[in-house]
């Protein structure tokens, strides 16, 4: 998925109210589990949260690559894709930590702002630094080392269940 999508319902004041969520994520052709467990949980957010999915394309890895020059590839097609004003979030394991109603007070304040966000997922070995210290916020989902695809359903579960709390919905029970 790419692009530019609606911008969420309006207020009286013109002003946006809710927000689009743009994770975006290095590799593309996930299992099939990775891509249905992403969308269940994509899909029940209404307009005024939406969560997009931007996947970007590794580099190619073959014997001599070096890192740093995989890693800026991947931060140059990672900005090129986060839409302009956006609030970046970069997601690396030495982010804070956030619980689940921490994240839903997040969601709360973003959906506020009218504002769109940008969730970053860099590749196998991490953001590119100076895009990761562009980044508004780093957010740590744990201190385990979790796989690239797995990250994608957790972020959409734990998304839907901060929404499911701000609205009172008996999922979060």
């Amino acid at each position: 998925m790419g692009g530019r999508y609606p911008a969420g319902i309006a207020g009286r004041s013109g002003q946006r109210l809710g927000v689009n969520i743009h994770l975006i994520a290095v590799g593309q052709r996930m299992p099939s589990w990775v891509s249905q467990g992403y969308e269940e949980f994509a899909k029940r957010l209404p307009a005024e949260c939406r969560l997009l999915l931007h996947e970007i394309p590794a580099p190619k890895r073959g014997k001599g690559a070096v890192v740093d020059r995989l890693r800026r590839q991947e931060g140059e097609r990672i900005a090129a894709t986060i839409p302009r004003g956006a609030r970046m979030i970069a997601l690396e394991v030495e982010g804070k930590l956030w619980s689940t109603e921490q994240l839903s007070a997040q969601l709360g304040q973003w959906m506020g702002e009218g504002r769109d966000v940008a969730l970053l997922v860099g590749g196998p070995d991490g953001l590119d630094p100076p895009l990761s210290q562009r980044a508004d916020n780093r957010w740590s989902l744990s201190p385990l080392t979790l796989p690239h695809p797995l990250v994608r359903v957790v972020i959409a579960e734990q998304i839907y269940r901060a929404w499911s709390i701000l609205k009172g919905h008996p999922y979060h029970r």
